[in-house]
């Protein structure tokens, strides 16, 4: 069978390369995918400033539910000070430093702050967490006292300079530096009084008032004799009550201790688990068509050969195996290079999060052979089903059948894949109905994916619809039209399912990239009409360098001259376990706004029920959307954790109308305060009169406070506030849009040097080359044409809906270019491809091309 096989292969190189461009880049594409959700589930950072600590006791920072996975935390948790001295009686215990971060920030003589680490909001630490850095070099002596510092090596300042330090949003204060610690994550070295004093685990926060996070730590790092790591850590867990479940506390060891760092990594390999999740289903549908299309035209062109087979006694089910282990042996050729492919475009696509912050650069990914094992797996089923398929109805015919019927098509389309098509293309229809009751991003999704099941649909019932086009187009010709016009419309009809083989993929380009480049930009739209809508204030006032704003700026904003509010806006991320389209209850993260009472005077949230002035003490307001997920109301409470693993109840004060723009939740101040990695205020918004004189004030008020910054809040800028999601659905787009195009380019070249037999035996009957040129021609203007009829009225519907849903009209925002562009794409390909192989074929002489046809 083997033999027979590569034989078969051997003769139809052309067509086989379809298949073969199919398997590679569908290979590639998954790979890609699967590295991506490998590294969302196994990658570490590396442990940076842990890196001499070689145990380190944390607060667990994922949520957990029952048959879900874990949920990440973005927000420090806390570990009790009392635990610092009970690890270090520990034998094998050389040192126990229980660290601490904070918010730290320095300021240079000229008033400029003077970056000291990757995150501002926990640059500062006492001087006992050194001891957690790996193979330290300082330069200098420790600091004492309240008036010293060690920073970074890489600041530029020397040992003895003097500099001003802002510390967990105190007034800046004149230190001296005693030291200069070099070595991965150093920031700002305090000593240790001093760094207990200034983040507020001592006495007090930058208010005066109590801080929740008295008495605890950030984490306990370990450090051990040698050969003693295994030993200290299951005394650790025994101290822990024997285990650390129920404490919600972990030991971490090895690559593990990165995770301690920064408890955001897990919202970055959340992402990548999300963002691959997401991809997921449109590869897989997308490559299954492109190759299932492929070996459909391959096999299609070997009929004869297969029903010659079938004459000399070939058994049914041999006929289907030869057709599989053909096209086993093409893909098993072009899955290799596509495998290697793909794990490139996993560390680009890789290079594209990190450069648009999307990912931290220390995150890296997961290479190892599981993304490549499922891809053969994957690939390697999809081969074989859809070859078996493609050859099931030669194979089963009787052998005498199946020779008269190799050189012509079926006259009449099955009947139940026409059914499955139309079925297949209604649900789609019913499916873009979601985002007229979801407004949302998960509603929005389902846009992209039913114009993709949709198109798969006409793939199903293509050749019915085809021949019906065909027979409508023969019954208006004119008796004398021109023979390249005639013979061009008796092909469509007389091959009905070859030709929507080649129109069903050029269709699914149409509608692949209208439906999903405009559910974004919709969905953009949507979220931006509703945070210009909402916004009320004219400018915004943070402090990027110093991990949040200092105490008192929102007060000292508010008494500038013509300021007629300013309000301290935050945000985080909560647990929520909620309903969506009626299905059972789902547990999930979601973002949520940090308001205080006064923050009405600088957004509206489109309040339809209740007071936002009421969110005092535990209460939220929540969107219209996550009223009906949560099934609660004004009045009612709902459940959630919140971002440092606390559970709370709250009672909801309002609903509101913008949940695209300003998110599900809003958290009251109250409810939030010592539940996120830093109590200072993330910006202050603030609303004008709107005069010149006004903007010139709180401009004099920034610069007068070092660390502050002034920005409207329009986003007119220098496009730098592009999200970043634009610009991976854009890398999507091109990926699967280059791919499909490389696919339908080789499959339409397959099917046209298929025909050259048919194209000499026209010549043999008198048809000139010109008129075998402008026959094909026609046909290539039927296919570009039907291809974009089709597409439009399967994106249509789905994006009617979504612009109903979304901006309350039937049609979505995007660019204006994308339809003239993507049909200028169909139009090209289609005669590129029909044109280049049918100038080849008549190179041959007529005879040899019947002959080999």
């Amino acid at each position: 069978m083997l033999h027979f096989a590569w034989r078969m292969a051997a003769h139809r190189i052309t067509s086989l390369l379809a298949v073969a461009c199919a398997v590679l880049g569908g290979a590639a594409l998954i790979t890609t995918t699967g590295v991506l959700a490998e590294s969302g589930l196994s990658s570490q950072l590396p442990p940076g400033r842990l890196g001499g600590a070689n145990v380190v006791v944390a607060a667990d920072q994922e949520f957990h539910s029952d048959g879900e996975m874990p949920i990440a935390l973005p927000e420090r948790a806390t570990v009790p000070t009392e635990l610092v001295g009970r690890l270090a009686g520990l034998p094998g215990v050389t040192a126990a430093v229980g660290d601490i971060g904070f918010p730290a920030g320095l300021v240079d003589a000229h008033g400029t702050v003077v970056p000291v680490a990757d995150d501002p909001a926990s640059a500062g630490h006492g001087w006992s967490s050194t001891k957690l850095l790996s193979r330290p070099r300082v330069e200098g002596r420790a600091p004492t006292g309240s008036g010293e510092i060690a920073v970074a090596a890489g600041t530029g300042l020397r040992v003895g300079d003097r500099v001003e330090v802002i510390a967990d949003g105190r007034p800046a204060a004149p230190y001296r530096v005693s030291a200069l610690v070099q070595a991965p994550g150093a920031g700002v070295y305090f000593a240790d009084e001093t760094a207990l004093r200034l983040s507020g685990r001592g006495s007090g926060n930058a208010t005066g008032a109590a801080d929740p996070r008295a008495g605890t730590v950030d984490l306990i790092g370990l450090r051990t004799k040698p050969g003693t790591e295994e030993w200290v850590v299951s005394a650790v867990r025994n101290r822990l009550n024997g285990t650390t479940e129920g404490t919600g506390l972990k030991v971490l060891t090895g690559a593990d201790r990165g995770d301690a760092v920064a408890p955001g990594i897990g919202s970055a390999r959340s992402l990548l688990v999300l963002l691959s999740t997401s991809l997921a289903g449109i590869v897989l549908l997308i490559t299954g068509f492109v190759t299932a299309g492929a070996l459909g035209v391959t096999i299609a062109g070997q009929r004869r050969d297969l029903a010659l087979m079938r004459a000399v006694g070939a058994t049914p089910r041999q006929i289907r195996r030869l057709a599989a282990t053909q096209s086993s042996i093409v893909a098993a050729v072009a899955l290799v290079p596509g495998i290697g492919l793909g794990y490139v475009l996993a560390g680009r696509f890789r290079t594209l999060l990190t450069d648009h912050g999307v990912l931290p650069p220390e995150l890296p990914l997961t290479v190892s052979a599981l993304p490549a094992l499922a891809t053969l797996l994957l690939m390697g089923a999809s081969v074989q089903i859809s070859a078996r398929c493609a050859a099931w109805r030669t194979s089963r015919m009787p052998a005498t059948e199946a020779v008269a019927e190799s050189r012509v098509e079926p006259r009449k389309a099955s009947k139940a894949r026409t059914s499955g098509g139309l079925v297949l293309i209604l649900g789609a229809f019913t499916l873009s109905v979601t985002p007229l009751f979801a407004r949302t991003a998960i509603g929005a999704s389902t846009t992209s994916m039913a114009g993709i099941l949709a198109a798969i649909g006409l793939a199903l019932a293509g050749p019915a619809l085809v021949k019906g086009m065909g027979d409508a187009m023969a019954r208006r010709l004119r008796p004398r039209v021109a023979a390249p016009t005639w013979l061009a419309v008796a092909n469509v009809r007389g091959y009905a399912q070859r030709l929507s083989g080649v129109v069903s993929p050029l269709a699914m380009v149409v509608v692949f990239v209208l439906t999903y480049a405009l559910a974004q930009t919709t969905v953009m739209a949507a979220t931006s009409d509703d945070t210009r809508t909402g916004t009320l204030a004219q400018f915004r006032v943070s402090a990027p360098g110093l991990g949040g704003l200092p105490a008192g700026t929102a007060q000292a904003v508010r008494e500038v001259p013509g300021v007629r509010a300013a309000a301290a806006v935050g945000s985080t991320t909560v647990v929520v376990r909620y309903k969506e389209f009626g299905s059972a209850p789902t547990t999930d993260s979601a973002t949520a706004q940090i308001l205080s009472p006064g923050a009405a005077g600088v957004i509206d949230l489109g309040v339809r029920e209740g007071d936002p002035n009421r969110l005092t003490g535990a209460t939220v307001a929540v969107s219209d959307e996550a009223a009906r997920s949560f099934g609660a109301g004004v009045g009612d409470r709902v459940r959630l954790v919140l971002g440092d693993g606390t559970p709370v109840q709250a009672r909801v004060v309002a609903v509101y109308d913008r949940g695209l723009g300003f998110g599900p939740l809003v958290l009251s101040r109250d409810l939030a305060a010592g539940h996120t990695s830093t109590d200072l205020d993330p910006s202050v918004l603030v609303r004008t009169d709107g005069s010149a004189a006004t903007e010139h004030r709180l401009a004099r008020l920034v610069a007068a406070r070092p660390g502050l910054t002034l920005a409207p809040t329009d986003g007119v800028d220098t496009g730098q506030d592009t999200p970043p999601q634009v610009w991976i659905n854009l890398a999507v787009v091109v990926v699967l849009l280059g791919y499909l195009l490389l696919s339908i380019a080789n499959k339409l070249v397959a099917a046209t040097s298929q025909r050259r037999g048919e194209i000499g035996a026209l010549r043999l009957v008198g048809t000139t080359p010109r008129q075998v040129r402008a026959m094909m021609r026609r046909e290539a203007a039927v296919i570009a044409a039907t291809a974009l009829a089709a597409g439009l009225v399967l994106s249509a519907v789905p994006l009617a809906l979504l612009g109903q849903g979304f901006l309350g009209r039937p049609w979505p925002a995007g660019p204006v270019w994308l339809l003239p562009a993507i049909a200028a794409t169909v139009v090209v390909t289609a005669f590129a491809t029909v044109e280049f192989p049918t100038r080849r074929a008549l190179r041959t002489a007529p005879a040899s091309a019947v002959k080999a046809g």
